[in-house]
């Protein structure tokens, strides 16, 4: 029996154990969204294609599974842009589907008619229109198969209106295995072995690719077992459980003035497990080019002058770390290594600046430390960017890979609240608190009513200072002055109350302590409006390099 093209592709997204697909309809795509009525993939209905991207992103980034939106023709399908690119620059999978004007209108300046493929090669790992009613599961098999492997990133589907709507006589093709990467050469491993045991003061530089479950397993049981030092990027947050604390020596990214920094600057041997150069380009943690570098990873480094390994072992970086972890015996650093790494461990926990805001406003600090004592394990953190961006990069202590998200990539603002709601779908039975500045939240708090329609747990932390706070902090050291980031005041608890959420603000700690155990307590979402002092973030930026503003 032959079947209609949109009952194909529900299928095919059955087949591949889709659980959710974000999106908004219209006429090109309609068909899906008919067909989704009565079987396939949740629905999540959101207020802006942009906004179901990050969803679907954040999907991605949690499960490893492409996470997969839908959206019309024209705008709709443009407006998927921004959250494909950050998905391929950061590592996440997607597949992303787009309605199309019948084909015999491709060519024509017709409604909504555009060259949906070719505006979004460059930033997917695959795009293409679909020209044949019966390639529409071939199609999504192989684009659902590239989005996962790595890198993993987005891949675009444009669909023609015809052949959604087409007849199909063959079958939904159900999903292929993965490939399967393995271990490394035995010699290669006995010869890393050798290196670290050569070594000073080697480090393990964890990024985006070491995060998840089986890496994240392998790599502690390395560390447990060597007591190796780790400095983590924004996207290796948690790799390092609670036990394991006193061998994490910060994250590195931004700007070159952390603990973390002066590690790998001191080192000679960096191992770079599954880092991405995107989250913190090599040029800012070897400026001088001569760090001693090894590369353990799915795929090739990219080189240039400040990125040159003189090892890459490449195959599944679980597998990899196991064979060191068994190969390496009776390890232990040097007691020069171990004084460095104590006086490290103590400028990292030291308080540099006074966490203390002026009346009526908190300072970054504060604000940090009261949300690290109400934040459990298991609970998911979500942050857009901006000024509490870095703040939260250098201070909040995570201790579950993929609990604590960050847009490193492309740092993208408006991801914080997407990105909670899908972990909300993901991690039903947890808390989950997004936070970011009143400018970022604005960018995408029209979701808010998503939250609210699905009765999901989220807590939103909004820095307000009535800026666009990084852009001024760092225009005002290039420039002595900013320029383009100051606008007018929102009241958001009657923001929040409007969209049917509870709206809270909160000026001290002990009123933001009582903000947040009330936002465990309550039913849906919370919004909590924090008048934060900002004055001290011109202490982030010191030794700052002259091409590392943001």
């Amino acid at each position: 029996m032959s079947k209609k093209g949109s009952e194909i592709i529900v299928e095919s997204l059955e087949n591949h154990h889709v659980p959710y697909i974000f999106g908004i309809p219209g006429a090109k795509i309609d068909g899906v969204f008919d067909t989704l009525e009565d079987h396939g993939p949740q629905l999540i209905l959101a207020r802006h294609e942009q906004n179901a991207a990050f969803m679907a992103q954040a999907i991605g980034r949690l499960t490893g599974e492409p996470g997969v939106v839908i959206a019309t023709s024209g705008p709709g399908a443009s407006n998927l842009a921004t959250g494909l690119v950050t998905a391929t620059a950061e590592g996440d999978p997607v597949l992303a589907l787009a309605g199309q004007v019948k084909r015999s209108d491709l060519s024509k300046l017709t409604h909504q008619s555009m060259n949906n493929a070719a505006l979004f090669s460059p930033i997917t790992k695959y795009s293409t229109e679909i020209q044949d009613p019966e390639t529409l599961s071939e199609n999504i098999a192989n684009a659902f198969r590239i989005a996962k492997t790595a890198k993993k990133g987005a891949s675009f589907l444009s669909i023609p209106q015809d052949v959604t709507d087409g007849q199909v006589e063959g079958s939904a093709i159900k999903p292929l295995s993965a490939p399967k990467l393995g271990q490394a050469n035995p010699e290669d491993i006995e010869d890393l072995v050798e290196r670290i045991k050569e070594a000073k003061l080697p480090v393990l530089l964890l990024g985006m690719r070491a995060s998840a479950e089986s890496e994240t397993e392998a790599i502690r049981h390395l560390i447990a077992k060597t007591g190796l030092p780790v400095v983590e990027t924004f996207q290796g947050a948690g790799i390092i459980s609670r036990a394991l604390e006193d061998h994490f020596f910060g994250r590195v990214g931004l700007f070159r003035n952390q603990p973390g920094d002066m590690l790998l600057k001191r080192s000679d041997l960096v191992i770079a497990v599954g880092y991405d150069p995107i989250e913190y380009e090599a040029r800012n943690w070897n400026a001088e080019k001569d760090a001693r570098i090894i590369v353990i990873d799915e795929v090739p480094m990219e080189i240039d002058p400040y990125m040159q390994p003189e090892v890459e072992l490449l195959g599944s970086i679980a597998k990899i770390i196991e064979q060191v972890t068994q190969a390496i015996d009776q390890y232990t650093l040097s007691a020069d290594a171990q004084n460095y790494l104590a006086t490290l461990q103590e400028k990292l926990t030291e308080k540099q600046i006074e966490a203390r805001g002026t009346e009526q406003t908190l300072h970054p600090l504060e604000i940090i430390d009261t949300l690290q004592q109400k934040v459990t394990d298991e609970m998911t953190v979500t942050v857009d960017v901006g000024s509490h961006y870095i703040w939260m990069a250098r201070h909040f202590r995570s201790y579950e890979p993929r609990h604590l998200l960050f847009s490193n990539g492309m740092q993208t603002l408006g991801v914080a609240l997407p990105w909670g709601i899908a972990a909300a779908l993901v991690r039903p039975n947890t808390q989950i608190i997004s936070v970011s500045g009143d400018g970022g939240f604005l960018f995408s708090s029209q979701e808010l009513e998503t939250a609210v329609r699905l009765k999901q747990n989220i807590i939103h932390l909004i820095w307000n200072d009535g800026t666009y706070n990084m852009v001024k902090f760092q225009e005002e050291m290039k420039y002595d002055r900013a320029s383009g980031v100051q606008f007018g005041p929102v009241d958001f608890v009657k923001y929040a109350e409007a969209f049917g959420a509870k709206g809270l603000r909160a000026t001290t700690k002990q009123e933001l302590t009582a903000a947040i155990e009330e936002g465990f307590a309550t039913d849906g979402p919370v919004v909590i409006d924090i008048p934060v002092d900002y004055s001290d973030n011109a202490e982030l930026g010191k030794t700052i390099l002259p091409d590392q503003f943001y």
